[in-house]
C-alpha cells in the first residue's frame, strides 16, 4: 500500500480535510479573540471559498499542461504557508492572509482527483475516488476533536500549528512517494478514446501535447451537454450538502440544545458512515448499479433524509436520518467525480475537476449564507427542505442523464480491484 500512488494521494486529501476540520472550528473563536464582529467572522469564512472559486480551474488547467505532481506540490506548499500564518497570527489581518493564501493555492483536492483518474482503469475508478471519501469521513470524524482539545488545553495557535505539521508531512510524502505521471491525449496510442481514460501504468511525466480540438476554457467545457449535465449535477449535490453542513450545528443547538461536544458526535456518526461505505461497500455497489444509477440513489437518500430532518424532534430519529443522509453523500461524491472525468478527454480531466472545485466553492458560499439566514430566523424546517430541494434538483438531472447514458455508465461486471 505504501508504494501505491494512491497512498500519497489519500494522505494529501486526508491532510487537507483534517486541516479544514481542525482550523474551521477554531477560526470564529480566533477571530473574536482579535475583536472581529460576527459579520467579519463570516467574511473570514467566505474568503477561502471565494479564492478557491477563482483558483480551482486555473490550477486544474496548469496540472493538465505541466503535470499533476509539480502542481500538487505547489498547492500543498500554499496550504502549509497558510496554516503557518494562522498559527503565528498576532492580528486579524493575518488570519485573512492565511486563508487567502490557502484558498488561492487550494487545488489539492481537484489535482489529487485528476491524478487518481490518470492512474486507474475505468472499472476501478469509483472505488479509487472512494478513497477521497474515506479521507473526508476520517477528517470529519477526528478533526473537530483535535481542534477542540488543542485549543482548550494549549492555545488558539496550537491547532493551526498541528495542521501545518500535517501539511509538511504531506509535502514530503508527495515528493518522495508519488510517481511522476500525467494524463495522455486521447489521440495518443494506448489511451482509451471511448471513455476518456488512460491506462494504469505510470509514464514519465510530461505536459500533454497541444491539440486545437481540446477544450481550453471552462466556458467551452460547460457548453458540452454531457460535461455540463454532470457538473450541474455535482453543483446541486454540493448545494445540498453544504446547506446541511453549514447549518447543522446551529440546527442542533436550536432544536436539541446540543453543546459543541454533542454536535461533534453527530458529525462523527456521519464521518463513520462515510468511511464504512466508501471503504468497503462502494466497489460492490458500483458493480451492482453503475456510477450514474448509484449517484441517483445517493441523491435520493439525501433528499429524503434532509426533508425529514427539519421535522425531527427526538434524538433517535435524528441519528437515523443522519445515517441515511451520510450514506447518500458517501455514494454520491465518488460516483459523480467519476462521471465528470468520463465526460471529458484525458488531457482535460484536471481542468474539469478544477471547475467542479470552483462550483463546490460557489455552492459553499451560497449555501452557507442561505442556511445561516434561515436558521437565524428560526425556520428550521425550511432549512432542511431547502437542502432536500437542492438534492432533488440533482436527482432530476441525474435521472435525465442516466436515461441518455452511454453503455459504460451501466452496471459493470465484477472487476479486479486496485
Amino acid at each position: 500500500m505504501f508504494r501505491s500512488p494512491l497512498f500519497p494521494i489519500f494522505l494529501t486529501v486526508l491532510v487537507d480535510v483534517l486541516g479544514l476540520t481542525i482550523v474551521l472550528p477554531l477560526l470564529p473563536y480566533y477571530a473574536r479573540h482579535f475583536g472581529a464582529s460576527p459579520f467579519v467572522v463570516t467574511t473570514l469564512a467566505a474568503s477561502y471559498a471565494v479564492c478557491t472559486l477563482v483558483s480551482g480551474p486555473i490550477l486544474g488547467r496548469i496540472s493538465d499542461r505541466v503535470g499533476r505532481k509539480p502542481t500538487l506540490l505547489a498547492s500543498q506548499l500554499g496550504t502549509f504557508v497558510g496554516f503557518l500564518i494562522i498559527a503565528n497570527a498576532s492580528s486579524l489581518w493575518m488570519l485573512f492572509l492565511g486563508r487567502i493564501i490557502d484558498g488561492l493555492t487550494a487545488g489539492n483536492l481537484s489535482i489529487a482527483q485528476a491524478y487518481v483518474s490518470d492512474v486507474t482503469r475505468p472499472e476501478n475508478r469509483t472505488r479509487a475516488f472512494a478513497l477521497v471519501g474515506i479521507a473526508f469521513g476520517t477528517g470529519f470524524l477526528i478533526g473537530p476533536f483535535i481542534s477542540g482539545a488543542l485549543a482548550h488545553h494549549v492555545s488558539y495557535a496550537a491547532p493551526a500549528l498541528f495542521a501545518a505539521g500535517l501539511s509538511a508531512l504531506s509535502i514530503v510524502t508527495t515528493a518522495t512517494l508519488l510517481p511522476r505521471t500525467a494524463p495522455r491525449p486521447s489521440d495518443q496510442p494506448g489511451s482509451d478514446g471511448a471513455t476518456g481514460t488512460t491506462a494504469t501504468t505510470a509514464t514519465t511525466e510530461r505536459a500533454p501535447a497541444a491539440s486545437p480540438s481540446r477544450t481550453r476554457s471552462a466556458g467551452e467545457l460547460l457548453r458540452r451537454p454531457e460535461a455540463r449535465r454532470r457538473l450541474l449535477e455535482f453543483f446541486a449535490f454540493m448545494l445540498s450538502f453544504s446547506t446541511l453542513v453549514g447549518g447543522l450545528a446551529l440546527f442542533l443547538q436550536a432544536r436539541f440544545d446540543f453543546t459543541v461536544d454533542e454536535a461533534g458526535y453527530i458529525f462523527g456518526v456521519s464521518g463513520l458512515v462515510g468511511a464504512v461505505v466508501q471503504g468497503g461497500l462502494i466497489g460492490r455497489l458500483v458493480r451492482r448499479f453503475g456510477d450514474a444509477r448509484l449517484a441517483t440513489i445517493g441523491l435520493g437518500a439525501m433528499a429524503v433524509a434532509y426533508a425529514c430532518l427539519g421535522f425531527a424532534y427526538v434524538v433517535p430519529v435524528l441519528v437515523v436520518l443522519t445515517v441515511v443522509g451520510a450514506f447518500g453523500t458517501a455514494v454520491t461524491r465518488p460516483t459523480l467525480t467519476t462521471l465528470i472525468t468520463k465526460s471529458v478527454g484525458p488531457d482535460e480531466q484536471g481542468m474539469a475537476l478544477g471547475v467542479s472545485q470552483s462550483l463546490a466553492s460557489l455552492a459553499q458560499i451560497v449555501a452557507n449564507l442561505g442556511a445561516g439566514a434561515l436558521i437565524e430566523r428560526g425556520w428550521l424546517a425550511a432549512w432542511g427542505l431547502v437542502a432536500a430541494f437542492y438534492a432533488s434538483v440533482g436527482l432530476l438531472i441525474g435521472w435525465h442523464g442516466r436515461r441518455a447514458a452511454p453503455p459504460e455508465d451501466a452496471p459493470r461486471p465484477a472487476a479486479r480491484d486496485l
